[in-house]
């Protein structure tokens, strides 16, 4: 059976499935300031710790939470060399050309993934966790105030929903090229650089032709059944705030704080 992409709504009745849409958005933000300020390895293992506590909560499975992540081992291999490489510290091991490979910098490599992985983990927590409609609403709520400078929330929220939702389509697509391209001969599983850079180049083009042949569909589908700019929206979903919300909202706001305070 095929495996749903990462991103995509899972059907679910944890307590993170029942916590309010706007809510949520908010304390997705409350806990990506707690991954900036981590700092420290008693820091980053309380920030891991919190969550894998999050994916078992959620009930959604491990897949779906870390997928994205295991696709994205090469990025974090260049983020942790760039930073491994290029951090200038008093400490370099050596120093040749533009080359400052160090400690601090090996840490500080370590840190910058750390770092995108908890943001990415939580993102796909969230994002599986809460339909597109309510997703869509949440975002409306948030940037709302922007009504005051008279920008058309409205539409802003819907580009942002529909973008978010894209992301898990276009890694699906970008996958079945891969394999077309593996079918051809392209040599991805080569351990020369050169040879993958070769086999991943034709990849681009067809990406790109894929994400707006997508967003030309979904134009036109949204045209047949109605959706219109200049049309008066009706009223938004109002914030509901319970008892789980208020507790979630101080575990979270609890766990910012010990992560500045502590660690």
């Amino acid at each position: 059976m095929k495996q749903l992409p990462d991103g995509i709504y899972i059907e679910g009745n944890s307590p993170i499935h029942k916590l309010d849409s706007t809510v949520k958005m908010l304390l997705f933000i409350i806990l990506i300031a707690a991954v900036v300020v981590t700092n420290s390895l008693p820091g980053y293992l309380a920030l891991f710790l919190f969550t894998a506590i999050l994916c078992m909560i959620s009930k959604v499975g491990i897949r779906a939470a870390t997928g994205n992540v295991l696709r994205l081992f090469w990025f974090f291999i260049t983020i942790f060399l760039m930073n491994l490489l290029f951090f200038k510290a008093e400490n370099a091991w050596v120093h040749f050309w533009i080359f400052h490979p160090s400690f601090d910098g090996m840490m500080q490599g370590i840190k910058v993934a750390a770092r995108v992985i908890a943001f990415l983990i939580f993102s796909n927590i969230i994002h599986s966790s809460t339909p597109p409609v309510e997703a869509a609403s949440a975002i409306e709520n948030l940037i709302s105030p922007l009504k005051l400078l008279r920008l058309p929330v409205s539409q802003l929220a819907l580009i942002l929903s529909v973008s978010i939702q894209f992301i898990p389509i276009l890694f699906e697509e970008a996958d079945m090229i891969k394999k077309v391209q593996t079918a051809r001969g392209a040599r991805f599983e080569s351990k020369r650089l050169l040879e993958k850079a070769r086999a991943a180049a034709p990849m681009v083009v067809p990406i790109f032709v894929a994400a707006f042949r997508r967003a030309d569909e979904l134009s036109l589908a949204m045209e047949a059944r109605g959706y219109r700019v200049d049309a008066k929206f009706s009223k938004k979903k109002k914030v509901h705030i319970g008892v789980n919300e208020m507790i979630s909202f101080l575990i979270c706001i609890a766990f910012l704080a010990v992560q500045i305070m502590v660690f």
